[in-house]
């Protein structure tokens, strides 16, 4: 039982003005984890306060000093690796070997990379008789979502370090405990007072109060669609900057002339990474129809060999979803995935056969999804694959595009030119081609519903800067 008691403002762990607690509840055995307080609007003012007070001295620190703070910060992540994947396993249900490979390890990558972005960075250039300037935005609110935790939090803070930026963070509710670790890192790192704060709270007071005041310079925020939109229009009133990461439904094309067996095992990973809930999953699979069985064939024999279970055994490949709610909506959409005629391949209505307790769903693959049909349009976020077939190259990119979102993607071909041709047709933020690795130094971020503005790398740097222009 983590029991958190007091929120970080002005270099200070201080009473939540409010007195309510979050209680954190491990989505496998139900019980209660740990407990956070909740925030107010007379705390999210007091962090903002100590933010602005901060970013006069802290804007004008040296490359050098940021540079040694997120090296001192990617290190104690690595040092407290084993306790904190722990924690983000009970906070969110991430199978124990992913949540150290992806919600320990990325972060730690990440924190490191900005300080190697710093070394080559450029603040300033010539422009005819013009002197172009980069300078930090100012404070930035941080509202960041549950299911990766603290590589959402580290996305964040690392380019704000890294650009001279104060900033206001507001972790979820249902998987604030990391947060709390990270502010503890940051603390024992001696981060100048009131350059990190972190407020815990309801989104619907915290968030909003970060987003409408006055004295937030912009605001990064991760989460649905639909509160993204809600978090621009709070920012709308005093024009400030907002980046959004938002939603997907990315499309994953197997071209004709694939390596079939292989696309199709990876297409299971692809859609079922922390347990299908991530933004960028893979959940529309385009096959060939002259390869329907085969494929299908392939994603049968991987899914009878797909584990569900206790996500702190390291044999596990799939958890729980993070909460009862989370659970039931997931539920809805196999249950109209069914009812509105999609195939079961895999999986279906009910929990996983052995599992007693927790917020559990079956791991479940659909095929003969049409175009029309709510799994094929509507982010499920849950471990639900949707298999629609093509005839032609063009009709799989007409598809693939055939979505209000624009996250991620994927093409699978024996021809990398082919590939790379579909690859720039699809209207989507990254695109990995025959399983391409995940880069931390490009940029991340999406079309349409998907959002605005990029994350990770020098591009994900440059939103938390200002351009000015002195002429001469």
């Amino acid at each position: 039982m983590i029991t958190r008691d007091a929120i970080y403002i002005g270099g200070k762990w201080v009473p939540a003005s409010g007195g309510e607690k979050i209680e954190v509840i491990n989505p496998a055995t139900e019980e209660i984890v740990g407990t956070v307080p909740v925030g107010t609007e007379a705390d999210v003012n007091d962090a903002i306060l100590a933010a602005r007070s901060a970013f006069a001295s802290w804007s004008k620190s040296s490359i050098e000093e940021r540079q040694g703070y997120l090296n001192a910060i990617s290190a104690a992540i690595s040092e407290r690796g084993d306790e904190i994947a722990e924690v983000i396993t009970s906070e969110v249900g991430t199978p124990i070997n992913y949540s150290k490979m992806a919600m320990v390890g990325t972060p730690r990558v990440v924190a490191r990379s900005y300080a190697k972005i710093l070394d080559s960075f450029e603040w300033e250039e010539e422009v005819r008789n013009s002197l172009i300037v980069k300078e930090p935005i100012g404070v930035v609110g941080m509202i960041t979502p549950w299911n990766f935790p603290l590589h959402q939090i580290i996305g964040k803070v690392a380019p704000a370090l890294a650009s001279g930026c104060t900033m206001v963070l507001k972790p979820s509710k249902e998987a604030p405990l990391n947060a709390f670790i990270l502010a503890d890192i940051i603390h024992d790192c001696g981060l100048p007072k009131g350059v990190f704060n972190l407020v815990s709270g309801h989104g619907s007071e915290i968030g909003k109060s970060i987003s409408s005041h006055p004295e937030v310079d912009m605001v990064s925020f991760t989460g649905s669609t639909a509160a993204g939109v809600s978090v621009s229009k709070e920012a709308s009133e005093t024009v400030k900057r907002v980046t959004l990461e938002l939603g997907g439904k990315s499309a994953n094309i197997i071209l004709d002339d694939a390596d079939m067996a292989k696309a199709a095992k990876m297409s299971v990973y692809s859609c079922f990474n922390n347990s299908g809930q991530e933004c960028s999953s893979l959940s529309r699979l385009l096959i060939p129809s002259t390869h329907r069985e085969e494929i299908i064939e392939v994603i049968s024999s991987t899914m009878e060999r797909y584990s569900v279970g206790d996500p702190m055994d390291e044999s596990i490949k799939c958890g729980p979803m993070v909460s009862e709610s989370q659970q039931k909506s997931v539920s809805e959409y196999i249950s109209k995935g069914i009812s509105e005629g999609a195939t079961v391949i895999s999986g279906g209505l009910g929990t996983p056969e052995g599992v007693s307790r927790g917020f559990y769903v079956k791991p479940t693959v659909f095929a003969d999804v049409t175009r029309e049909m709510t799994i094929f349009r509507e982010e499920i976020f849950g471990p639900v694959l949707s298999i629609s077939t093509y005839e032609t190259e063009e009709e799989a990119i007409i598809m693939a595009n055939d979505s209000d979102y624009g996250l991620s993607g994927g093409v699978w071909s024996g021809d990398e030119k082919r590939a790379m041709r579909v690859a720039m047709a699809m209207r989507t933020g990254q695109v990995s081609i025959n399983g391409g690795a995940f880069n931390i130094s490009a940029p991340f971020g999406g079309y349409k519903l998907s959002g605005n503005g990029r994350e990770l790398g020098s591009h994900g740097l440059e939103e938390f800067l200002e351009v000015k222009a002195i002429q001469r």
